[in-house]
């Protein structure tokens, strides 16, 4: 065996041991927190906006709208809603007026039913369905900067209002999908969405708090985006940092959770553009 070949082999021999002392870490971790895991769903009367969970800086910068920085993004919306697009030459203000009056409280009811589809759609995908259906506009791409503007102004109109997502008999199953979805386990970590936000809220994970998840301020700027990001965007980054493969963009499972993560915080107001870390 030649030197070359020596080196491959001892590489992954420590290859070997780092990995194995990786799942050892990673087992002991759950050991740890077995006791908690077992907690359940919140109880309604104790679940809590992320906003609670964060430091006093992070809140100054959220509650005033001069230092909020996703209200840069509202405010391109609002230039958007007034924009005539499409072969159909017609703005979001020409069908829905005032946006203050129009969409105050439509963000704190999505996902919705579609009656056409026969399915729940987000907010962003009901933006979309009207720029083709009305506007006959090509759709905006998910995490556009377009998209996510028009979407913070809408659910910014909502700002207070008890978020009422889940009412509609109709999307009960979907409801349901989502729930199963958030409880279920997966990934290389093995890991649930209930297994940080309902048994582990309050804690720490690398020196960040661990907050309900709860959709209260959605789409809302993230300081390490140092952008604006929709919940899809965040549920996704969840699935990566478990080692799981994350769902399309638009797909019935990002959909159902984000309709359950809405349910699941009925009759807490709507933030947008929330600041998280």
């Amino acid at each position: 065996m030649d030197r070359r070949q020596r080196l491959f082999v001892h590489r992954i021999s420590i290859d070997h041991r780092r990995m194995k002392s990786w799942r050892a870490i990673a087992v002991a971790a759950l050991a740890a927190t077995a006791p908690a895991l077992l907690a359940g769903e919140i109880p309604p009367e104790a679940r809590r906006s992320g906003y609670s969970f964060m430091g006093p800086d992070t809140r100054a910068m959220q509650d005033d709208d001069t230092s909020n920085p996703g209200m840069l993004f509202v405010l391109d919306g609002q230039a958007l809603w007034g924009k005539k697009t499409g072969s159909g030459e017609k703005s979001c203000a020409d069908c829905h007026g005032d946006a203050r009056s129009s969409m105050k409280g439509v963000a704190a009811r999505y996902p919705a039913f579609d009656k056409a589809l026969g399915r729940p759609v987000t907010l962003d995908q009901r933006i979309n369905l009207c720029r083709g259906n009305h506007q006959q506009a090509t759709p905006l791409p998910y995490e556009s900067r377009d998209l996510l503007a028009l979407s913070a102004f809408v659910a910014h109109q909502s700002r207070g209002v008890p978020i009422t997502a889940g009412d509609d008999p109709q999307v009960k199953p979907f409801i349901e999908q989502g729930r199963d979805l958030f409880m279920q386990r997966e990934g290389q970590l093995n890991l649930a969405c209930a297994n940080c936000h309902d048994d582990n809220f309050d804690k720490r994970l690398a020196g960040a708090p661990i907050t309900q998840g709860q959709p209260t301020g959605y789409p809302l700027y993230r300081l390490e985006w140092q952008t604006l990001g929709s919940l899809e965007r965040r549920l996704r980054s969840c699935m990566t940092g478990v080692r799981a493969q994350a769902y399309d963009y638009g797909s019935p499972e990002l959909v159902a959770l984000e309709l359950y993560l809405m349910s699941r915080g009925r009759g807490l107001p709507i933030e947008t553009p929330a600041v998280r870390p």
